[in-house]
């Protein structure tokens, strides 16, 4: 069950954004076991004045086309796991959007069930 906040820049179309989701949709579901309809995403799109990072900073040089990934999971994951999906991700990224690897950070944090409501004001119990 996670859920992801994606932050890039206003210059990416709907159809870029579109692409991206399907990539991180495709790289969770390969590598993290999520289920194909667990898909919960926001997209934001920022003038280059409201996204502030170090291009150089862990890595070789990011550019405008830098892309953020914020994501929330409710079960934890192996390392093993984290590596293979970041991989997974930014390759995919590289192949189908010619985005640079340097130009993708993942975060990802992780909680328990209880920290979720889907709907109707009930907390998520899984069976």
């Amino acid at each position: 069950m996670p859920f992801t906040r994606i932050t890039l820049g206003e210059h990416y179309s709907d159809e870029q954004t579109a692409a991206i989701s399907e990539i991180l949709h495709q790289s969770l579901t390969d590598e993290f076991a999520v289920p194909l309809k667990d898909k919960f995403q926001v997209f934001e799109r920022l003038p280059p004045v409201q996204r502030i990072f170090d291009a150089n900073y862990q890595s070789g040089s990011r550019s405008k086309n830098f892309i953020l990934f914020q994501i929330i999971a409710g079960k934890a994951r192996t390392d093993e796991q984290k590596q293979n999906f970041y991989r997974v991700l930014s390759e995919g990224l590289h192949r189908d959007l010619s985005v640079d690897p340097d130009d993708v950070m993942v975060i990802i944090q992780f909680n328990h069930a209880s920290d979720w409501s889907f709907s109707n004001g009930l907390m998520y119990c899984p069976m």
